[in-house]
């Protein structure tokens, strides 16, 4: 039987739903962006993916934050990261992924609290929208684009390091944990 927490020797089945499930829902919101930066406007492709941008960024806005009060609270029986530079560089690059994950979304549901349009999840009204925009709530939204490219730059540099360093180089079993 799979156990549901972390161990010492490999990641739960929870943390490992939240980590596969997560990346999976990931690659659809940088698909979705994507496609909005690359296609002309009026592209029904790039309409229909925009169109589930905002419901799935809050989404993994939720996700990312259950998936780190569960990282918490296993940390005790995490598998312990590699010692040496490389251990320091993944403990840098993990603290990176979890910050942009969090102030991507933030900062846009920052800007929808205080914006002219307000902020619906699936229909349901979250802010209401304003007369008028309150400017400073906008103003760090302005950088989400290129935060959530970068975000994306982290999670290459997170998959690269796992196949090319760990599977290629090492050949150790660091992937077989989160498997």
């Amino acid at each position: 039987m799979t156990k549901l927490s972390d161990t010492p020797n490999r990641f739960g089945l929870v943390s490992r739903i939240f980590h596969w499930g997560m990346a999976a829902l990931f690659a659809m919101q940088f698909l979705s962006a994507a496609a909005h930066w690359a296609l002309p406007r009026e592209n029904a492709l790039r309409e229909t993916l925009w169109s589930y941008h905002t419901n799935l960024g809050a989404t993994l806005f939720m996700l990312v934050l259950l998936r780190g009060i569960w990282g918490l609270l296993n940390m005790k029986n995490r598998p312990a990261h590699v010692g040496g530079v490389m251990g320091k560089a993944a403990k840098f690059g993990q603290a990176g992924l979890y910050a942009f994950m969090i102030i991507v979304p933030a900062v846009r549901l920052l800007a929808a609290f205080g914006s002219k349009r307000g902020f619906s999840y699936f229909g349901m009204q979250v802010f209401p929208p304003r007369e008028t925009a309150i400017a400073w709530t906008q103003a760090a939204a302005e950088w989400h684009g290129e935060m959530g490219w970068i975000l994306v730059a982290l999670v290459l540099g997170h998959i690269a390091m796992a196949i090319v360093w760990h599977r290629l180089i090492q050949r150790d079993d660091v992937l077989k944990r989160m498997a």
